[in-house]
């Protein structure tokens, strides 16, 4: 007799068992992470936030449609693989996707309260784009409902609990580590902006900057950082403005940098 045929797993299981082991960032970082409340910490928290960061926009319903597509996927990938910081970054985008819409759209602008007063500002119901954005709002609402409300998702964050307080009683290992990882990085950022201060470049204005770096186990390290003069840059009219706000540490430097290059 033939032996029986072998059935193929389903494309959600061999995702799965392919996916399990492979995280976005590691344990420490990861039992390092606050749930909080609704979107808290959406726009700090890394490497979630810059890998889910450029995929959010909803200026019109159509590039909502596809960003709270594209965002949805991500979850189920996270989902799959086990990682449940990433399934709640992912449900944090989709749900600030859909309040930054309501704003819009209660408001021109975006604009809750007066820059200089702090007064709440007027709703408004007549200004121009206010229907996109309902409705950009309305398409974040349907993914944000159906990947908050997935039993895998629950199941996800009540492992992740007890994990996190296995590791809390354990003293929290691997946390001293990342921190030593993060050290050189941050260094050789702060010597790139004492550059940028002071350069003088060549044609194209790019500096390469080495600089010994002591890590925190008291290892030397040689960084090379390359730095370049930035034109000015007016902002894309398509970028919200909670996307420049999360960005602006990095717009901070090209203001430096146009500036030196004026006085050169």
């Amino acid at each position: 007799m033939p032996s029986p045929r072998k059935r193929s797993p389903s494309p959600a299981v061999a995702m799965s068992n392919d996916a399990v082991r492979h995280f976005l960032a590691p344990r420490a970082v990861r039992m390092s992470y606050r749930i909080g409340r609704s979107e808290q910490g959406v726009l700090t928290f890394e490497p979630y936030k810059g890998h889910l960061l450029p995929m959010w926009r909803f200026k019109t319903p159509d590039i909502a449609r596809d960003s709270s597509a594209r965002i949805e996927q991500e979850f189920l990938k996270f989902e799959a693989a086990g990682d449940f910081v990433g399934c709640d970054m992912a449900r944090k985008f989709l749900q600030m996707g859909m309040t930054r819409s309501t704003r819009y759209a209660n408001r021109a602008g975006g604009r809750k309260y007066d820059a200089t007063s702090g007064d709440l500002l007027p709703k408004s119901t007549d200004h121009p784009g206010r229907a996109d954005k309902l409705e950009s709002a309305g398409i974040f609402r349907e993914a944000w409902e159906r990947v908050k409300n997935r039993e895998a998702y629950a199941d996800l964050r009540r492992a992740w609990e007890r994990e996190k307080k296995e590791w809390d009683k354990a003293g929290r290992p691997g946390v001293e580590e990342e921190e030593e990882l993060k050290e050189p990085k941050a260094e050789a950022e702060d010597q790139e902006d004492r550059v940028a201060e002071q350069r003088k470049g060549g044609k194209d204005g790019a500096v390469e900057v080495e600089a010994d770096v002591t890590t925190g186990s008291g290892q030397t390290q040689r960084v090379r950082s390359s730095t370049r003069r930035v034109k000015e840059e007016h902002d894309d009219e398509d970028e919200p403005a909670e996307v420049e706000e999360a960005q602006k540490p990095k717009r901070k430097r090209r203001k430096v940098d146009s500036k030196v290059k004026e006085e050169d």
